[in-house]
């Protein structure tokens, strides 16, 4: 899937909504609405003239603020049926990164991130303290509370009927589990209700599954600016019934996201979001994979070896079945052509997308796009998720005149 090549203001946005995991067709209208208008909150930040950075964040708040998605307002309820939030960001320019893990009673995490690395900037604190740049639990809620951002009740950021909908889930699915060998002894005293029984935990263990990987979605943007400055950020209610306290790879470092602009080693600049299994992407550093692979010629092949190579054949994986997990990418780099009249400056933009899910919602745009393109990217049929992948793209040439 690509876009062409096409001229317009040094501005593109390609991000990822409701991430990877499984998106029913049913909802496929209201996945790629939130991601247009998430796509739109950043593009008119960067007409102010806000920076990839400040952009990026925008898109998260948009994006957590929706109840389709597993991030802030629509997170997953944990095993006590509390909410704990991931985010994180990091600014391509200063390499500053911001995180918060298990996050309760605020609204959006990425401001809370974005304030960490924003306050880290500044500089060391009093005593020659260094400021943090990753908070948890109530000790990161203390700190956003202390610096603005307004706490949120609990109640009003979930669904209390899908909480009793997925314990009901879990418990079905334990009670099954537990009563596996008085199901044998059933199958030797009455064949035909053996039959039922095995038939029925089948249907159970099959709906968990499908509902399940959708609740592997993590949100996340890419975000190249005018300047050429790349940033990245991600959002995650994490698993639904996870256990307290967990957290989840949309908070560590160079395993949810990774922002880093060009330099004397590196020719190009990248920015890369994951979503998918936490564990999985906490164990491969995904983010920071991708983004070091993105260094070579051929974007496309880097991206489909490091998929391959780094995440589904990991070593650290050999225990897994299955490996779960997708990748926004964002690849560019910067141009100069005389003109004679004047200065053309450009950036070469390359955004792909790969993951092992079952699918993933992206949507891209630039600042001259009247409204944001939107894709469900779903694996070839007759694959299995977790262990094959899917991978598409596009590139742009984005044009301004330097004066």
């Amino acid at each position: 899937c690509s876009t062409g090549d096409k001229s317009s203001t040094i501005k593109v946005i390609p991000m990822q909504v409701s991430g990877a995991g499984y998106h029913s067709e049913s909802k496929a209208k209201e996945y790629k609405h939130v991601c247009k208008r998430a796509c739109q909150r950043a593009v008119d930040q960067l007409k102010a003239g806000a920076l990839a950075v400040e952009a990026v964040a925008a898109a998260l708040v948009e994006l957590e603020d929706s109840p389709f998605t597993n991030a802030g307002m629509g997170s997953n309820l944990n095993l006590s049926g509390e909410i704990e939030c991931d985010a994180s960001i990091m600014d391509g320019k200063s390499l500053h990164f911001g995180a918060v893990g298990a996050i309760s009673g605020i609204k959006n995490p990425v401001l809370v991130a974005n304030r960490l690395l924003s306050e880290a900037q500044k500089g060391k604190l009093s005593a020659g303290r260094i400021p943090p740049c990753f908070l948890v639990g109530r000790g990161a809620h203390d700190w956003a509370v202390s610096h603005g951002i307004p706490p949120c009740p609990s109640e009003k950021m979930f669904s209390l009927s899908a909480y009793k909908r997925n314990k009901r889930k879990m418990e079905l699915a334990e009670k099954m589990d537990t009563g596996q060998n008085q199901t044998k002894k059933r199958r030797q005293s009455s064949e035909n209700v053996s039959v039922f029984s095995v038939e029925i935990r089948m249907i159970i263990l099959l709906e968990i599954s499908e509902n399940g990987s959708g609740c592997l979605d993590t949100v996340g943007a890419v975000v190249v600016d005018l300047e050429g400055n790349v940033a990245a950020a991600v959002s995650s209610g994490g698993l639904a019934m996870k256990h307290p306290g967990r957290v989840g790879q949309a908070a560590h470092y160079g395993c949810g996201c990774w922002a880093e602009n060009a330099c004397n080693m590196n020719p190009y600049s990248t920015a890369v979001s994951t979503s998918g299994c936490g564990e999985h992407l906490i164990r491969t550093m995904l983010a920071r994979e991708c983004s070091a692979a993105m260094q070579s010629e051929d974007a496309h092949q880097a991206l489909l070896e490091a998929m391959q190579n780094k995440f589904i054949s990991s070593p650290f994986l050999t225990s897994e079945d299955r490996v779960l997990g997708g990748v926004i990418v964002l690849r560019c780099c910067r141009c100069v052509e005389a003109q004679p009249s004047q200065n053309i400056q450009g950036i070469l933009v390359e955004f792909l997308w790969s993951h092992t899910t079952e699918s993933m919602c992206v949507g891209y745009m630039s600042a001259q796009d009247s409204k944001a393109k939107t894709h469900i990217s779903r694996l070839p049929p007759g694959t299995v998720p977790g262990q094959s992948l899917a991978i598409e793209g596009g590139v742009c040439r984005l044009m301004g005149v330097v004066e």
